[in-house]
């Protein structure tokens, strides 16, 4: 990952998109189940005002988004109008904000260096989502792609709320290996016991392993491409329950 230069342009790219596609509020999100392009959009809003308040109060101690004022009443979604705006505090706020200064995260990384690719790779795959439910096949760049599937993995140890579902796989041990076919990028997830992963570059024969452009196994990661997108060898079924169990 690189500093907040590189992030922001992309971040404004990214929002102006998902604001572009959000003119119909009520239609659905199938990537999303149960949400339409209105919860969509206000969870995109929240995520980033979230993000803004943590930079801009130095937050030291966990917060989550709900707890952040949106500006909202109860119930009430967001639309482009709101999304543009919250976002365009947020780049106010990276531009201001040293990446090394300290401040609460999620994550592995307890510094604000950390927010911009989580809410990058946010705003990518949510904006993929957005398309897919309007009929269009997403576009990531090659690059992009890897560091999104960087980020996650990155991340994916300490996203806790997983542990539970990827402990009751009963895989202890199991490896799985990525391929992007399209750019140089490999990497291996390792299961550990109750639920812990480990995830390292490089190129290592896995239990399963799947193979395909980098922007497929992003989205293949995240949960919003079937494994028939890519070319999949070894154990499918592990596969299989293992992306469902680690979907974001």
């Amino acid at each position: 990952m690189t500093d907040n230069d590189t992030f922001i342009p992309r971040i404004e790219e990214e929002a102006a998109r998902l604001a572009a596609l959000a003119t119909d509020l009520s239609v659905p999100v199938p990537t999303c189940p149960g949400w339409t392009f209105g919860e969509l959009v206000t969870h995109v809003g929240r995520t980033h005002r979230w993000a803004t308040h943590v930079l801009r109060d130095q937050v030291q101690e966990r917060i989550w988004s709900r707890q952040v004022p949106s500006g909202l009443a109860e119930g009430q979604n967001g639309d482009a109008a709101w999304l543009l705006a919250g976002a365009a505090d947020l780049l106010d706020v990276l531009r201001t904000t040293d990446p090394a200064l300290e401040v609460w995260t999620w994550g592995p990384d307890r510094r604000a260096g950390w927010w911009p690719p989580r809410m990058l790779f946010e705003l990518v795959i949510h904006r993929a989502d957005a398309e897919l439910a309007l009929g269009l096949d997403p576009v990531i760049p090659a690059a992009t792609a890897v560091d999104g599937i960087d980020e996650f993995l990155h991340n994916l140890p300490y996203a806790t709320w997983m542990a539970s579902s990827l402990a009751e796989l009963g895989a202890e041990g199991a490896t799985i290996h990525l391929h992007a076919s399209d750019v140089d990028g490999e990497w291996t997830i390792t299961q550990g016991p109750a639920g812990a992963v480990t995830c390292e570059r490089g190129h290592t024969k896995g239990d399963a392993a799947v193979r395909g452009p980098a922007s497929e196994l992003l989205l293949l990661l995240y949960g919003r491409r079937p494994l028939e997108s890519a070319a999949v060898f070894g154990d499918r079924d592990l596969l299989t329950r293992w992306l469902a169990a680690a979907a974001f």
